[in-house]
Formats: structure tokens, sequence, C-alpha cells
């Protein structure tokens, strides 16, 4: 497969970080997609398939990210950025108020307080067209260590690690933009087409995101560990902080926990076959 990948998009890693960026905004886009079909999916399904992505987010940090930088440069740069990484998703957190757009179509604002959407078809006023905006930017923000974590593998010249965190990164973006489309649709926004350009555009940011990664860590070699450990802490935040508390927020911990662990699966798998 890195025969194949080199043959296809060369060896320059700033064209291989490219390719990346695209292949998983491309899943991406899949997903959101998604939602022209599958109108209306059950909140089980959807906090299954976003416990799976956490599942491959959780693993990729640690296999395609913290270890290999830590054998690159020790443990006291990825650590670094590692904290740099949590540091910026918490104040990026704090810069876009904490909003979250349910699957069911509820607006919860920081402290916990839910408002419901008006129904379907009924429009949306301007306090929910605010939440909506926020939540696109949120998700947007949160998007962006997947699009970084893809470029820096690239950058790294590690081409084994980086096309199964490639892989692992665009399988989970599926669940993600489908997500992000079901979401739009229920906070108001009418057209079934709309919402799922809404999933796509939250994940067009990974494409630039992956480029700027690949190029600064192959211009500036010693920069490589404190990238890697920056986009594992950024990702293990976005986990922690968003997805795991999205899934267990609706009753469905059981099956959203199995979902995390099949997903871990997944990228360890992806992670021993393609090494």
């Amino acid at each position: 497969m890195q025969e194949l990948f080199t043959q296809i998009v060369g060896s320059n890693p700033i064209i291989q970080g490219l390719a990346g960026g695209i292949f998983i905004a491309f899943l991406n886009m899949i997903g959101a997609l998604g939602v022209l079909v599958i109108r209306n999916p059950s909140q089980k399904l959807l906090d299954t398939a976003l416990g799976g992505a956490a599942g491959v987010m959780l693993a990729a940090s640690f296999t395609s990210l913290i270890l290999p930088g830590i054998e690159m440069g020790g443990i006291v740069p990825v650590l670094i950025g590692l904290a740099l990484g949590t540091i910026f998703l918490d104040r990026a957190d704090a810069w876009v108020p904490h909003v979250h757009v349910l699957i069911t179509g509820r607006i919860r604002e920081e402290g916990g307080t839910e408002k419901a959407s008006t129904e379907e078809g009924k429009g949306i006023n301007s306090q929910r067209l605010g939440g909506l905006i926020l939540f696109i930017v949120a998700i947007t923000l949160h998007n962006m260590p997947e699009g970084l974590a893809v470029g820096v593998s690239f950058g790294t010249g590690d081409l084994g690690n980086a096309i199964s965190l490639m892989l692992a990164i665009g399988i989970q973006n599926i669940p993600e933009g489908l997500a992000v489309a079901v979401a739009a649709r229920n906070a108001g926004l009418g057209s079934l087409s709309y919402a799922a350009f809404t999933g796509i555009r939250a994940g067009l940011v990974e494409l630039p995101i992956a480029v700027f990664g690949a190029a600064v860590v192959s211009i500036a070699e010693p920069l490589v560990p404190y990238a890697m450990g920056f986009a594992a802490g950024a990702m293990l935040y976005v986990i922690s902080d968003e997805i795991i508390p999205e899934t267990h927020a609706n009753g469905n911990e059981r099956i959203a926990t199995l979902g995390l662990m099949a997903g871990l699966i997944i990228m360890l798998t992806l992670d021993v076959v393609l090494a």
C-alpha cells in the first residue's frame, strides 16, 4: 500500500499531506451526504458510530502520535505538545461558547440548560440560528486536530504510520460528518441538501490544516515531537470533552462504549497491518 500511495501521490511529504487531507475530507463528505439517504437515524445508531470514532481517535493518539513522537524526540517535547494542544482546545471552547446542538434537536448551553428546538418546518429563530452557528464553528475547530494529525504524520516521513492514521481518521469522519449534518437538520435547517453541505463544510478545514502540519514538520524537523504531542493532546481533549459526554447523554452509554472499543480495535488492527 505504501508503494501504491507513493506511485499515485509522489514522495513529497507536503503533497502527501495534501492527499491525506483530501482523503479524510472526502470521507467526511460521504458521511455528511448520508443525511440525504438516512434522513432520521436513531439516536442509538449515532451514539454507537460516534463512540467508534472516539475509539479510533483514542488509539491513534497513542499509536500514531504520542509513542512515535517519544521515539523521535523524547518524552519532554511530546508532553509539552500535549499540554499546548489541550490548552489550545480549552481556550477555543472558551472563545466559542460551549454550545451543543444535539442530534435530538436541542441546544445545550454552558451550565447544562437545554432548550427544545421548534418543530421541523417552522423555520429557525435568531437565537437558535446563533446556537447553530456556534455549533458549526465549534465542530470546525474540533476537526482541526484530525487534519493536523494526518499532516504531521506525513511530514515525519513515516509513510506506514501516516497511511494507517489517514485511513483511521477517514473512517471515523464518516459518522462525524453524518452527525453534524443531522444536527444541523434538527436544529431547524429545512433543506436536507443544505444540512449535508453544513456537514461537508465543517470537515473542509482538515484539508489546509493537513497541508500546514506536513509543511511545518518537514521544514522544521525539531518541531516534529512537539507537533505530534500537540495533535494528540487536541484530539484527546475532543474525545473527553465532546464526544464521550455527548454519546453518554441519551441513555446509550453501554452501546456507545462498545462502539468505542470497536473503533479502538479497528485502529490497532490498521496500525499493525500497515506497519
